[in-house]
């Protein structure tokens, strides 16, 4: 007879004492190839290094850009609109270099799944 925690734990996962015993796996799952998880995982990683890049450079180079040669430049705008406009500018980035991020993960996520339900 279990008492006290366990007895609440197999209660609680709905199990027999006796089922319990059998160590056996609840899915059944087949075995991968370790060279197509090892890809998956590098391609994973080379996507990450990508957008991490670029969240890094396209929001400060088109910060400066844009204050310098655009509302500075073109518009001559004062030093502390050029500096407002352009930081807008930088934010506007750094939410579509977001948003091709989710895009691509979520595109390579789904072709993953596509894959390996083919197996």
């Amino acid at each position: 007879m279990l008492r006290g925690k366990s007895r609440l734990n197999v209660l609680w996962l709905g199990h027999s004492p006796g089922l319990l015993l059998e160590r056996r796996p609840l899915l059944a799952r087949t075995p991968r190839s370790p060279g197509r998880n090892e890809r998956s995982l590098a391609s994973t990683l080379k996507t990450l290094l990508f957008f991490t890049a670029l969240m890094i450079t396209v929001p400060i180079g088109l910060y400066f850009t844009t204050k310098s040669y655009v509302f500075e430049g073109a518009f001559g705008m004062s030093n502390r609109d050029s500096c407002f406009y352009a930081a807008i500018v930088a934010v506007v980035a750094v939410h579509v270099v977001l948003a091709l991020f989710v895009y691509v993960a979520w595109n390579e996520g789904s072709r993953q799944w596509r894959e390996g339900k083919q197996d």
